[in-house]
């Protein structure tokens, strides 16, 4: 594609508008270098950076916000790996992370693994950065895995960690306060009258699943009220594991009234379960979830703790951009716990237990 700064055709002599392209041949440097001296880096010439600001002047050439990123964005690669057994959850990281590598004019490499299988996911990563990669989107459990980021950072990759359930201080993490959201739900359910309250733990190996039954337990435990032995239940964060626990937890003679699983897809299966065994939802059990990603193409739809997956994704990707132009300026990036609002959201599938009526 081919542009001209100044058109003298015709006896008009329209103007049309001078592109990055347009100073970059007439100070004959790269694109980059003139990006590089837009953004004010340091790893200039002088006498180069004198001839692009003369073709600027020029060319009365105002660079835009694409072009003062070309240097640090456009030609930036972010890997993402796919090991999430949860499709909707990895579904909304995947929008958000490819609506921010957008935004910031960078390209998105995916990657997926054998879901369940951490040593196939570090392969992955592996894998990507070999092939040329600026930055790394680790989520969980390989977000938790210290020897990995430490050989991300050493070969000079920008590295955020999304819902890790917990901050350690080497790379930024983005996401909730999941023991907060869990407490919060838990208090829901104690509000309603629920006593004999069962749940569904998370992947033993995600952080994030540790301070969801921490959250739960915690918000037991502060109670005022004569509360009955939690039943608990292991789950994997995946369909079948929710099926598996439900069953679990609605085969005894004395069932729960409600039943928190820590993500939509095992709350789903829960609720498969519960109608299968001539249970009403919420009539006769309360059924919640955590994530918000299918709470509304279930029936009845679910009450949930919605995570904004989008929107973490997406930030992770814009703080990986800034981390590679403040790299290419000579400034280290200082890593920082991201926090992100949760919102508990109140459907059909919640109510106070039948001897409350």
């Amino acid at each position: 594609m081919t542009s001209k700064s100044v058109s003298t055709r015709g006896r008009d002599k329209k103007r049309t508008i001078a592109t990055i392209y347009d100073v970059a041949r007439r100070a004959r440097v790269s694109k980059t270098t003139v990006s590089r001296v837009v953004n004010g880096e340091a790893n200039v010439r002088e006498e180069t950076r004198d001839a692009v600001h003369k073709a600027i002047q020029a060319l009365q050439f105002r660079p835009n916000k694409a072009a003062r990123s070309l240097a640090s964005a456009a030609e930036a690669r972010v890997g993402l790996v796919y090991c999430n057994p949860s499709v909707a959850y990895f579904n909304e990281l995947l929008i958000g992370a490819l609506d921010g590598s957008g935004r910031n004019g960078m390209q998105l490499v995916v990657d997926k693994c054998e879901i369940g299988n951490p040593e196939a996911a570090v392969a992955a990563v592996r894998h990507l950065v070999k092939g040329g990669l600026n930055g790394m989107v680790l989520t969980a459990p390989i977000s938790e895995s210290r020897k990995l980021i430490s050989e991300l950072l050493k070969a000079g990759v920008s590295v955020v960690s999304v819902a890790t359930g917990g901050f350690r201080g080497e790379v930024t993490c983005v996401g909730i306060d999941d023991c907060k959201a869990a407490y919060e739900m838990t208090n829901y359910l104690l509000k309603l009258g629920h006593r004999r309250i069962g749940f569904i733990k998370g992947h033993p190996s995600h952080t994030s699943s540790t301070q969801r039954f921490k959250g739960f337990e915690q918000a037991l435990h502060d109670t005022d009220y004569k509360i009955k032995e939690p039943m608990v239940a292991q789950g994997y964060f995946s369909y079948r594991s929710g099926l598996e626990a439900a069953e679990q937890l609605l085969s005894g003679r004395k069932v729960p009234t409600a039943i928190f699983a820590s993500n939509d897809e095992m709350a789903s299966a829960v609720m498969s379960v519960a109608h299968r065994k001539g249970l009403d939802v919420p009539r006769d059990i309360s059924i919640v979830g955590f994530d918000d990603t299918i709470a509304g193409s279930v029936w009845p739809q679910l009450t949930t703790i919605r995570q904004p997956i989008y929107e973490i994704a997406s930030t992770a990707i814009d703080i990986i951009a800034d981390n590679i132009r403040n790299l290419k300026a000579g400034t280290r990036p200082k890593p920082s716990n991201r926090l992100v609002p949760h919102t508990l959201i109140e459907r059909e599938s919640t109510a106070p237990p039948p001897r409350e009526r």
